[in-house]
């Protein structure tokens, strides 16, 4: 027989009462957040006591701190608990149109703005009851994304980062160069020689949260001189607006950019690596019938996300090489639809 105690012998609700403890570190707002009483959330902090034979949170002056088993538990126990519901939630037979089920879905703010919008439009139309919960993915998230995928969803993130998980591609999408719109070194025509010499605003820069346009530009052999790193591709264009300052952006968010205002966007002098984005999630989803949903209402988003590749009409392809000639200006033909 195993020496560990029997899962019909422990009360779940103890779950809901240690994820609240752990997260707000005292009885009294753990007690507010239940919506119980204080008397019995201290019952039910004793009992966890006596069953981890720790104390859990220990008092340090007039607040409480947890032990080195909590912070432990700390992950495990939201995980558990997000898992429990997931049990407790399912139904023979799903009808979206009146569900209310969320779907916790990582990614980047250029994710949810471009195939996380038009998803939530659609679902909005055919299930309003379903919500959606976009969360900001960070390299922590990334490094444990097989533990961390068992509590959400999805991830949406490009290729490249992930392997051994099931995935569904959603998008093809190509990098711009943006540029301030007084820039006139940009609007002379970039060559290599420029990007070698301009100041830069990166979109992450560390070892595992990186763009496949930047990494490229360094196996190219320029190493940009970076000004400034922001986690947020929304937030890009006003670090480059005002600046001789140049930046890297999916043409997925053309509209946005450009409706930023004082910027401009160009093609790359380099055949820069196109980015297929893709969503991912741990194999326990596979058989959801509620996953199946939202990974067919994602794809169908995607089919909606317009780059600027689909649309752009007449801009001039300019070798690296050729300074004879300026490339347009992106924002000059580009009609946002």
């Amino acid at each position: 027989m195993s020496d560990q105690p029997a899962l019909s012998r422990l009360d779940l609700n103890l779950l809901v009462a240690l994820d609240a403890l752990l997260t707000e570190r005292s009885v009294t707002k753990a007690a507010e957040r239940l919506h119980l009483s204080q008397p019995a959330l201290s019952a039910s902090l004793g009992r966890l006591r006596l069953h981890f034979n720790d104390q859990l949170l220990a008092r340090r002056g007039n607040s409480y701190e947890l032990t080195a088993l909590a912070m432990r538990l700390a992950d495990h126990t939201s995980t558990a608990l997000e898992a429990a519901r997931r049990v407790f939630d399912s139904q023979a037979d799903w009808v979206p149109e009146e569900s209310t089920r969320e779907f916790s879905i990582y990614g980047s703010d250029y994710g949810f703005a471009t195939v996380g919008a038009a998803a939530s439009a659609l679902a909005a139309e055919r299930a309003p009851g379903v919500r959606f919960r976009y969360m900001l993915h960070t390299p922590t998230i990334i490094d444990d994304v097989d533990v961390r995928l068992r509590s959400v969803d999805a991830l949406i993130i490009p290729h490249g980062f992930l392997t051994g998980l099931p995935y569904l591609d959603l998008w093809r999408d190509h990098w711009l160069i943006i540029a301030s719109d007084s820039n006139e070194q940009a609007r002379a025509g970039l060559t290599m020689e420029q990007l070698a010499s301009s100041h830069w605003v990166f979109t992450y820069q560390s070892r595992t949260a990186f763009t496949s346009a930047s990494r490229q530009l360094q196996q190219l052999g320029i190493e940009p001189h970076v000004d400034a790193v922001v986690e947020s591709f929304l937030s890009l264009p006003l670090f480059v607006a005002g600046t001789d300052r140049l930046g890297l952006i999916q043409s997925g968010l053309a509209p946005v950019a450009l409706g930023a205002g004082g910027i401009c966007l160009y093609e790359p002098p380099f055949d820069a690596t196109p980015v297929l984005n893709a969503l991912w999630w741990h194999p326990v989803h596979d058989r959801d019938p509620e996953h199946a949903w939202m990974r067919e209402l994602l794809a169908e988003a995607a089919q909606g996300v317009h780059t600027f590749n689909a649309q752009k009409t007449d801009i001039d392809s300019v070798p690296a090489s050729d300074t004879s000639r300026a490339p347009k200006n992106v924002s000059a033909p580009y009609l946002p639809r």
